[in-house]
């Protein structure tokens, strides 16, 4: 019972450090939402292409893989894994195959959420 606690509290700690950094970014600076998630993306792709996040995924689990930051490690991942098994087109298909997913459920889950949830544009 207590291995499941501390594992959960990892899981927060470290989702919850990704998540207020991002935040601490976009108060302290002009930086908008859409460049803060590239920023995450691109810093994912290359720790995970030097092998460094997957120690951090190691100890924290899905508090590491669900934020932005794992999607970019899940692409370089699979694109490593695919160009080792099948050169310059596995990278590409192995970063898509890596990922495709959570991209379909993603994709999936906001076509249905459009049904229930209409936008409203904003007034300037």
């Amino acid at each position: 019972m207590t291995a499941a606690i501390l594992m959960y509290l990892k899981v927060f700690f470290v989702g919850g450090l990704i998540c207020m950094i991002a935040e601490l970014i976009q108060i302290k600076t002009k930086i908008t939402p859409a460049r803060i998630l590239v920023i995450f993306l691109m810093v994912g792709a290359v720790l995970g292409g030097f092998g460094i996040y997957n120690y951090v995924v190691e100890w924290a689990g899905a508090g590491a893989t669900v934020p932005i930051i794992g999607f970019g490690n899940a692409l370089a991942r699979g694109a490593i894994e695919g160009a080792v098994s099948n050169g310059f087109f596995g990278a590409i298909g192995g970063g898509l195959m890596a990922t495709s997913a959570g991209v379909a459920v993603s994709i999936g889950l906001s076509y249905l959420v459009s049904f229930f949830v209409s936008s409203k544009s904003k007034k300037n």
